[in-house]
């Protein structure tokens, strides 16, 4: 294969290549060893060598060399495991280069040449490769081209796909083609003489929406912060709106929350990201939410087919997803016929033989002694044999876990679980309870022990009673266990609440947590141990709310609910230490611990955390207020009375917020809030939208009605509270102080009655829906994130600039797109850093605080070209002032430099008075801004000040009286100067800076002449500069002779400077000015206070950066590439 030309100091080092064929220009070499005798001691020890080394740094045995005439450098071009390969390659070389070459006069362009034209043959083998993805290879070729050509992106900007259609500006349409890559959007057009082309970070897009006016029949709009555009004419327009949200979606996962959102492997590699993956990773995100899957679950195969459902008598036509460790079955409209199976469940998966009747069966055979049987199915040769392939690797996985397990087993007794001790003062019987505690396992559900019912209450029981009976007709029927079929009868017996006998179980069995517990034996025990005499922040907030999880119920009244409790939070946050503990998860774990025994009530609440509710329990919480994004558009969508009364639908959003963080347990009464829990184990997330709906729904009227914000939370309280269940009806949630009768005064809305009532009205809501409204209101979460970050960074610095608040918001763009640039086109190590900067944590290092963009030194450089306000003429000298401010700028030395600090360097410069922008320059040259290791040696070895020459200006009249009088002139301002210095000094008595010696003084100088070169008043500046360096030299040099002969400098003694080639001098170690003596001396000179205090226009400068950052950025890290 090619190879990106790498050069070869030695082209035969150690003797380890032999050269098989040769000409000019290339050499065609097989490492010795292969394909020779293997008597040969040389090539047995070759062999050997590489024999031992690493996979990772083995080499090919072929390769071919780029060789110069009279060099002693070649570069290596091409490499195979087969001769036959690089023969090819060769040949190739042989027939389309090697006699261009002679014509070349210059053996280096040589070189050059071929290098580009490699460069340019892997390019085209990247191209073909991502074409031949693609459905029509020839035609996306073609479009990739022009996406290059038209916006001079880097190479890296992958293109994912294209569309054609119209942008609308105003009401004139440009038809064109919207490009979209990994990163942005780009529209190109050209008609009729008039080239319109602009490009859309994804991470500055807010808002996607699907609009229709009568200008377009419909239209895709893209909202950011700047302005709206809209597309329309699409050939499909929800495949593109589709693959548009996704794409944006994506990217701002990867960008803006890297740590804290879920994102599948694949899609953290941008490289890999094609409209293929797009179409395939919707698919499984739906999968995943319709199931309620591990997100670690692959999707393999996606199969129309029909299944035997015994309940009905028929075959069900519907669709076969084959995962890792699923078989799933879903019928064509969706909740109407469901069907998991686990592979660790299978105990077989044949073919049968086909009829007219029953074409193509497979038969599913499971441990329960059942068999599913699918028809219809395509393609079902190579589909069993890929389920069967994948069946046998995971039996083979059990039976090698299942062994190692028995062999712990013999060799050591089995472990109690264990709580945390804390010193509480525990008198000596209380601790010796507490000891037993920490080695007791519950082995049953705290419900057992602790029944809330009364002994008396007959008529809970009998409804128990009832409802076990119509369970068990249910499994005899629709089977038992996680494989049974789940149907809309199943919902209507959930709707009634499921039996404290069962509930625990079907919990289980609907969660598929019981497959987890099945398949991870010990797994909990080991984390408890694990997790024992830890102390975190995690652990900490835990105990907190320990005794504030379901205080009323006599569990966790009790020690041993409350040791129950801490194991199941502490284990948790010892699997999951990226959620460790978060508010909410401990009124789950408590309701858990009731129904459930121990260990399930932990998986269970890895089910919830981990698969039902993705996201919701990460640092920043983004998967609950995603929905909650989401319930505000199904509000405007479906109660369109409401949604015209309350505009601003935030408040209800905001009260809902505990409603799906807590699944209804923190506002509705406990036995009700049960049943709502059923449902959720049953239908996912689904369940409490719906139900939101209906209560929202029943409160329309007096919703509409209230007057204030306050108003409607009441409605909305007084409703919750008095919703009861059938159970609640006859039993209080907790034992009463004296006896009452089963009377209930107050009108009660029932639960069972809401539930069927969000069933009916909104049970058209569907998994698939979900997700879409998710993938588009992550992106307006995650960017109103970023506003209030953004906010927060601004109130926070502009107090202490004076940049006005447009020009700083326009400053942190800047900053943030530089940030943004380097995920985008930088290597993987540079990306990783930068996105690792950009969380800022605590001093502790435990706790998150929020995101923070910081720049590292090649971004700060970047940006440093594109606002600083005195451009350098010198590109070389620019680099170094960059280097230097950035140094002086990283205060804290982590090579990081925050928006604070560079807004606070750019205030100096444009906004502060001459005295603050002349003390910055004098910063920058001297410690520590000024490094011993400078990367400008020029800046010592050639000094501007002459060594043989008195340190004073000659003037052009030739009269030697008018000399000596401009000296006399000189030095009375010396004098004057000296006493001015003694006033500033007092100033500075707080912060006295450090003196500059003779080298850091002629650096410092330099960079004036810099500074200066290019301006229209260059020569009076040049000038000026000149005197100010010779009085500035004669101030330190009468500085350091005035110890020694006590005698001011005088005209008849001129000051010398006798500074030493090759950067030392004889007195530099005593020859030093100050800040203050440097100000004075340039405050002497008009053209420099005119220099220094010249306006500049930030705004303008803003601009420009705006516009030429992307091109120069992306030019520049294209030039790394080609280099690297």
């Amino acid at each position: 294969m090619w190879l990106n030309p790498e050069e070869v100091l030695l082209k035969n080092a150690l003797k380890l290549w032999v050269t098989e064929r040769s000409n000019d220009f290339f050499l065609l070499q097989r490492r010795r060893g292969h394909g020779e005798p293997s008597s040969r001691i040389s090539g047995l020890l070759v062999g050997a060598l590489d024999t031992v080394l690493d996979s990772n740094a083995r080499v090919t045995p072929f390769r071919i060399l780029l060789q110069v005439p009279g060099s002693q450098i070649s570069w290596v071009i091409a490499s195979g495991a087969a001769i036959e390969e690089v023969n090819k390659h060769w040949d190739w070389l042989l027939h389309n280069l090697l006699h261009s070459l002679s014509v070349f006069e210059n053996k280096e362009d040589v070189a050059s040449f071929v290098k580009g034209k490699v460069k340019g043959l892997i390019a085209e083998e990247v191209r073909g490769r991502q074409a031949a993805q693609e459905d029509d290879p020839g035609k996306f070729r073609e479009g990739l081209q022009k996406f290059e050509l038209h916006f001079g992106l880097p190479s890296s900007e992958k293109l994912v796909t294209y569309y054609s259609c119209c942008c609308w500006k105003g009401r004139v349409p440009r038809q064109g083609f919207l490009y979209l890559s990994i990163n942005h959007m780009a529209f190109y057009s050209f008609l009729l003489g008039k080239e319109v082309k602009f490009v859309i970070p994804w991470a500055e897009v807010t808002r996607l929406e699907r609009v229709s006016t009568g200008l377009m029949t419909e239209a895709i709009r893209v909202s950011t912060r700047q302005r709206q555009r809209e597309f329309s004419m699409f050939l499909n327009i929800d495949e593109t709106f589709g693959v548009i949200g996704q794409l944006a979606d994506i990217a701002l996962r990867r960008l803006l929350d890297s740590g804290g959102l879920e994102l599948d492997r694949v899609l953290q590699q941008p490289a890999r990201i094609t409209k293929r993956i797009l179409e395939e990773q919707a698919i499984r995100e739906y999968v995943l939410a319709l199931f309620r899957l591990p997100r670690s679950e692959r999707l393999y195969e996606v199969a129309s087919c029909s299944m035997w459902t015994p309940h009905s008598r028929c075959h069900t036509a519907g669709t076969l997803y084959t995962t890792d460790g699923y078989l799933c079955f879903s019928s064509r409209e969706e909740g109407s016929c469901t069907l998991l199976i686990p592979l660790s469940e299978v105990l077989s998966i044949e073919k049968a033989e086909s009829t007219s009747l029953v074409p193509n069966p497979v038969i599913v055979s499971v441990r329960t002694k059942k068999a599913f049987q699918l028809i219809e199915l395509q393609d079902r040769d190579e589909l069993v044999e890929n389920m069967n392939s994948r069946l046998r690797s995971l039996q083979w996985k059990q039976s090698m876990f299942r062994s190692k397990k028995d062999s712990k087993r013999r060799l050591s007794s089995p472990a109690p679980y264990y709580t945390f001790y804390y010193d509480t003062g525990y008198s000596d019987e209380e601790e010796i309870e507490e000891q037993v505690l920490r080695n007791t396992v519950n082995s049953e559900a705290l419900m057992t022990a602790f029944h809330q019912n009364q002994p008396d209450s007959n008529g809970s029981k009998g409804m128990d009673r009832v409802k076990e009976r119509l369970w068990d007709d249910h499994f005899s029927e629709f089977g038992r266990g996680v494989h049974m079929f789940r149907t809309e009868k199943i919902q209507r017996l959930v709707a009634m609440g499921i039996p404290e006998s069962l509930r625990g179980e079907l919990w289980m069995t609907l969660s598929d947590a019981s497959s987890d517990l099945d398949s991870h034996q010990g797994y909990y025990s080991s984390m408890v141990q694990k997790s024992m005499g830890h102390s975190s922040l995690a652990t900490e907030e835990i105990e907190r709310d320990l005794h504030r999880s379901l205080p009323d119920h006599p569990a966790f009244q009790n020690p041993t609910g409350i040791a129950a409790l801490r194991r199941v939070l502490t284990a948790y946050a010892h699997r999951n230490p990226k959620i460790g503990y978060c508010q909410s998860m401990n009124i789950l774990a408590s309701v858990l611990l009731l129904y459930a025994k121990e260990e399930e009530a932990f998986w269970l609440l890895v089910a919830v955390c981990e698969r039902m509710l993705p996201d919701y329990f990460n640092r920043r919480v983004i998967g609950a207020q995603v929905d909650q994004s989401v319930f505000e558009e199904l509000i405007r969508e479906r109660l369109h009375e409401l949604a015209e009364h309350i505009p601003d639908l935030s408040t209800l959003s905001s009260v809902s917020l505990s409603w799906f963080l807590t699944l209804f347990l923190s506002v509705l009464p406990f036995q009700s809030a049960v049943y709502v829990v059923d449902s959720f184990f049953f239908h996912g997330i689904k369940a409490i939208f719906q139900l939101g709906l209906a209560v929202l729904d029943a409160n329309t009227a007096q919703l509409c009605a209230s007057t204030d914000d306050g108003q409607a939370l009441m409605i909305l309280t007084s409703f919750l509270e008095q919703v009861g269940s059938e159970e609640a009806s006859c039993v209080p949630s907790s034992p009463p102080a004296e006896e009452t009768s089963c009377i209930n005064p107050v009108l009660q809305t029932d639960i069972t009655d809401l539930i069927n009532d969000s069933y009916m009205k909104f049970g058209d809501l569907t998994v698939r829906q979900i997700e879409r409204l998710r993938c588009r209101h992550r992106i307006r979460v995650l960017q109103a994130h970023e506003d209030t970050i953004k906010e927060n960074a601004l109130r926070l610095v502009s107090t202490d600039v004076s940049i006005s608040p447009e020009n700083l918001s326009d400053l942190y763009d800047l900053f943030k797109t530089e940030h943004f640039i380097s995920l985008y086109w930088g290597d993987t190590s540079s990306a990783a850093a930068a996105e690792a900067a950009a969380w800022c944590y605590s001093d502790t290092g435990r706790s998150f605080l929020e995101r923070q963009y910081r720049l590292d030194r090649p971004q700060f450089k970047s940006l440093y070209g594109l606002l600083v306000p005195w451009p350098s003429s010198s590109n070389q000298h620019m680099d170094t002032l960059a280097n230097r401010t950035f140094t002086l700028l990283d205060k804290d030395h982590n090579n990081l430099v925050t928006f604070k600090e560079f807004a606070s360097w750019l205030d100096t410069l444009y906004c502060e008075d001459l005295n603050d922008k002349i003390r910055l320059l004098y910063h920058l040259h001297i410690p520590p801004a000024l490094t011993e290791l400078e990367d400008d040696p020029s800046l010592i070895k050639s000094p501007l000040v002459s060594t043989n020459r008195p340190l004073y200006v000659s003037q052009s009249s030739g009269a030697d009286a008018g000399n000596e009088g401009e000296v006399k002139d000189y030095q009375e301002q010396l004098k004057q100067m000296l006493q001015d210095l003694a006033k500033e000094k007092k100033k500075d008595v707080e912060k006295p800076l450090p003196l500059m010696n003779q080298l850091e003084f002629i650096q410092f100088c330099k960079t004036l002449y810099s500074l200066f070169t290019g301006d229209q008043e260059e020569n009076d500046l040049f000038q000026a500069i000149a005197k100010v360096t010779s009085l500035v030299l004669q101030i330190g040099e009468a500085s350091h002779r005035r110890p020694s002969s006590g005698s001011e400098v005088t005209e008849q003694e001129p000051v010398k400077a006798n500074v030493a080639k090759g950067g030392s001098m004889s007195a530099e170690d005593n020859w030093t000015v100050s800040y203050a003596q440097i100000l004075a001396s340039l405050l002497t000179e008009q053209a420099l206070v005119n220099f220094f205090e010249k306006t500049v226009d930030l705004s303008a400068k803003i601009t420009e950066a705006r516009e030429t950052q992307y091109q120069q950025r992306a030019g520049l890290l294209t030039l790394q590439h080609r280099t690297s």
